[in-house]
């Protein structure tokens, strides 16, 4: 047994360990003390990530391969970028509780177990252990009906979610004899051995990723809880948890189940073409901005699963490219959302944009930016996302499916151009709160990324391709 490979989640648990213990033992003075040692412990273990070895430990159920490794790095960046949004916007709330950090911190924990596993039951840990910590932090702001409410919702769908994947891996185990990612591969390239047991439980652990994503139709409690939960908890549910859950959706599909490409594939196609048609039309008729935000996340999941519906190598590789992408300038527009307080308020609606530009030129001109590029806008990122997993479509034969995700992206649009026709071309609302030094160095971090990717996109997708090479051999 290497126990050296699950050296980065060690450490971060024993972090997220020594955080609580200083939290207790502080008490009311130790929110940012804790927060900075969260985000400390999260460029730890991103240093510890990059040096890892690779190998399969733990009896076959964790493996390090550069797969992992890109999708842990992305998910260690969206969690420090949470915690670093929360640290102005707690404290204005009241919120600033030593347990924010510490709970986001074992989340993160739960979703490096979940990308690095190679087994169904380890799997279910790591996505339980993030599943647990999020139903805390969505009704965080407890004194706030309508957090309660978001973590009330998310439960209750989140623990159906969990049941429906539990259920599909004890189908699969029954069927297949095993739940080791290798082992399945293993009996699945066997035509005979692929029953339809087997194919019911594959099936029934789609559903229950598909509710982790929020795609449609397992969708119906994305918007409640974006709209309930404390914003900086928004920015981190549209970021971390989406790239791991999607990350996790292309490792079980591409890896144990990749033999049975042709029965999965057309229910990838169904929700990833359900997803897009409803992200571009529902946001449309949005007032609160976080609503709208969360529609688009499930037309953002949509075009992403374009990827993985392709079963190509190419097509991972997009997804891979997307997700990367797509966490960068959510995380981006989500500074802009945080830093909107007007008179000490926190604001949310899209009016309270109006004449932005007026009042605070440069987060205009970012959240702009972050804008045009999730309309897939060129020369910005979001539109060479797009262009690699509507490319790799293409090239599998999925011309609807490419189809309708362009026509979907131009229907988006409309509601991502009327935010800057808001900020630029309307009476001002009155001037916004200063930015925090938090949100802004978030804002420009991703908007620099955005905007200069399409100069040096070789790095993205040389390790996008090498993560995609160690799931499909």
């Amino acid at each position: 047994m290497n126990w050296t490979l699950a050296l980065p989640e060690l450490v971060l648990a024993l972090c997220g360990l020594a955080i609580l213990g200083v939290g207790v033992v502080q008490k009311c003075n130790a929110y940012y003390a804790c927060s900075m040692a969260a985000i400390g412990a999260f460029l730890l273990t991103a240093v510890l990530v990059l040096g890892a070895a690779e190998g399969t430990g733990y009896g076959g159920l964790v493996v390090s391969d550069a797969f992992s490794r890109f999708s842990r790095v992305l998910i260690l960046i969206g969690a420090a970028a949470g915690v670093t949004l929360s640290l102005d916007f707690n404290a204005k709330e009241g919120i600033d509780r030593f347990e924010f950090p510490v709970l986001l911190v074992f989340a993160t924990l739960g979703m490096l177990i979940m990308v690095s596993a190679n087994d169904l039951m380890s799997l279910y840990i790591g996505l339980e252990l993030l599943s647990l910590s999020l139903y805390v932090v969505a009704a965080f702001n407890r004194d706030d009906e309508r957090s309660a409410e978001a973590g009330l919702k998310y439960f209750v769908l989140g623990a159906l979610a969990s049941g429906l994947l539990l259920y599909g891996s004890s189908l699969v185990y029954g069927f297949a004899g095993t739940t080791n990612f290798d082992h399945i591969a293993d009996t699945l390239s066997d035509p005979a051995r692929a029953t339809p047991g087997v194919i019911v439980g594959m099936v029934f652990v789609i559903v229950g990723l598909a509710f982790k994503v929020s795609a449609v139709p397992f969708h119906m409690w994305t918007p409640d809880v974006y709209e309930g939960a404390p914003t900086p908890v928004t920015a981190f549910f549209a970021a971390a948890p989406k790239v791991a859950a999607i990350a996790l959706f292309a490792r079980v599909l591409g890896g144990p189940f990749g033999d049975l490409a042709g029965q999965w594939q057309q229910v990838i196609v169904v929700i990833s073409l359900l997803s897009m048609v409803l992200g571009a039309f529902a946001a449309i008729g949005q007032e609160n901005i976080k609503r709208l935000m969360a529609y688009s996340s499930i037309g953002h999941v949509g075009y992403a699963l374009v990827g993985l519906a392709a079963a190509s190598e190419a097509g991972l590789r997009g997804l891979l490219i997307y997700m990367a992408i797509y966490l960068l300038m959510n995380l981006g527009a989500f500074a802009v959302l945080v830093s909107m307080r007007r008179q000490g308020r926190a604001v949310e609606k899209v009016s309270d944009l109006a004449g932005l530009a007026k009042t605070d030129l440069s987060m205009a001109v970012w959240m702009a930016i972050f804008m045009f590029s999730m309309a897939g806008i060129p020369p910005l990122a979001g539109f060479f996302g797009k262009m690699f997993v509507f490319k790799a479509a293409i090239d599998s034969g999925l011309w609807t499916l490419a189809i309708v995700g362009v026509l979907s992206s131009v229907v988006s649009a409309f509601y991502y151009l009327r935010i800057v026709k808001v900020m630029f071309f309307d009476e001002s609302a009155g001037a916004l709160d200063a930015r925090p030094a938090s949100s802004a160095f978030v804002m420009a971090a991703s908007g620099l990324f955005t905007t200069l990717f399409f100069l040096y996109p070789a790095p993205l997708v040389a390790a996008a391709q090498a993560a995609v090479a160690s799931i499909l051999g």
